[in-house]
């Protein structure tokens, strides 16, 4: 689908001549050459993420952690990230995105088949540390890397398309995980969480060789791309780049309080994300769902629906070039959904309809959200703008766990901890409104 904005692009005319391609048809082959591999990519590191929160179902009685303990090392994986992940990505914007990203996928496949051998709350929190700064970078990595390769008016879509990763790694990885935890008790001699983490980072660690080979670094070294396409590429990003309104420095974006404000609606939205993604699988078992291949599969069901809502809202808020709304309506209704999970918790039928409106709205908020910072930062400031916002961003996937962790230790229940989430998702509807600036 192509934007009102791409048809009057300077590079757009003359579409079926050598020096001037069709624009659209080009940035079409190139989100088919590269967002397929960037979202099994990222599939593998949320499932490596995230599946602690299946393990947990058997690992925290084998090994006698509370929840609170469980809240805490899901969460501090987090701390790691927020230290590591700005000197990541301007290392990558230094020696290039092949080897960073192939760097940290292999890393943190193997952080997470040495998650199989924890024994204490030490362990535990260490190799939960660990996974954090290996896997750091690679989030914003990638956003820094797509802006090299479409110009704005291009991203909300591409964005959208890139972060479904998050979703359909919740749609396949819970069943998969499911299968696993229900397949491979006693296997070996070790129990069936230990074989999930063992078995889902082998294909991390051999995924980080195929980048090597496979991932192109800039349009210019794209063998697929002719070269009148390679040079229309990375002119018009480059004649965007620098536009006068945008910052290409590190420090004069950390000045621009537009960074610190994205920092603090992304550190909300994410919360929310943190919760579906480390608490699904409990909140499904506490409306009352114990086989856990059942619970993987019904989890697959809120992050199905939260696809098809992420993937709608980057097209519509391309097609209409309005971006504030489509986040702070999203953030909205992910914050309703979080307070009618915690209110159905007694009813399996209504918790599961709730968790599936908060999971489209967490979801949907995210590929609009990245085209704001990427608005205003460019060069090396958004290499290290957007690692910061993420960092900080992401710190809310420390909170969030251990809060509804200490919150149910303490009352018992899921509710009151789904309440304090979507109190975070009302903050970013309300920072978005009244403070971002309409582009």
């Amino acid at each position: 689908m192509s934007s009102p904005a791409s048809a009057t692009h300077p590079l757009a005319h003359d579409a079926g001549s050598a020096a001037h391609p069709d624009m659209d048809a080009t940035y079409r082959k190139i989100a088919w050459r590269l967002i397929p591999f960037l979202v099994f990519l990222f599939i593998l590191a949320w499932i490596d993420r995230v599946n602690v929160g299946f393990a947990k179902l058997q690992m925290l009685q084998d090994l006698q952690f509370s929840e609170a303990i469980y809240g805490l090392g899901a969460g501090i994986f987090f701390i790691g990230y927020f230290l590591f992940e700005v000197p990541s990505n301007l290392l990558l914007e230094k020696i290039g995105a092949r080897k960073t990203l192939a760097r940290i996928t292999i890393l943190w496949g193997g952080a997470s088949m040495a998650m199989a051998y924890v024994t204490t709350p030490t362990m535990f929190y260490v190799l939960r540390f660990i996974l954090g700064v290996v896997e750091a970078g690679f989030f914003p990595g990638v956003v820094l890397y797509l802006t090299y390769w479409f110009p704005a008016n291009h991203r909300a879509r591409v964005n959208g398309l890139f972060m479904t990763s998050f979703a359909i790694a919740g749609a396949v990885g819970g069943p998969i995980a499911g299968a696993i935890m229900n397949g491979m008790q006693g296997v070996g001699h070790l129990a069936n969480w230990q074989w999930l983490f063992i078995l889902e980072g082998i294909p991390s660690v051999i995924a980080g060789f195929f980048v090597l080979k496979f991932l192109p670094e800039r349009p210019e070294n794209a063998r697929w791309l002719t070269r009148a396409e390679q040079q229309a590429v990375s002119r018009a990003v480059a004649a965007e780049n620098q536009q006068g309104h945008k910052h290409v420095s590190l420090l004069s974006a950390c000045r621009d309080y537009r960074v610190w404000l994205c920092a603090a609606v992304y550190f909300c939205i994410v919360s929310g994300n943190a919760t579906i993604a480390f608490w699904s699988p409990s909140i499904i078992k506490e409306i009352g769902i114990q086989n856990t291949l059942q619970i993987g599969l019904i989890s697959a069901i809120p992050f199905l629906a939260g696809t098809l809502a992420m993937v709608w809202n980057g097209l519509h808020s391309d097609k209409t070039g309005e971006r504030r709304m489509h986040c702070a309506i999203a953030a909205l209704i992910a914050a309703a959904g979080l307070i009618l999970t915690g209110l159905f918790l007694h009813s399996a039928v209504l918790a599961l309809c709730a968790l599936t409106l908060a999971s489209i709205g967490i979801l949907a908020a995210f590929p609009v959200f990245w085209s704001i910072p990427s608005a205003f930062l460019a060069g090396t400031a958004a290499a290290g703008g957007i690692a910061l916002i993420n960092s900080i961003g992401n710190l809310a996937g420390f909170v969030a766990p251990y809060m509804i962790g200490a919150l149910k230790t303490s009352t018992g229940s899921l509710s009151s901890g789904l309440y304090f989430v979507a109190a975070l998702e009302f903050v970013a509807a309300f920072l978005v409104v009244v403070f971002v600036k309409k582009q």
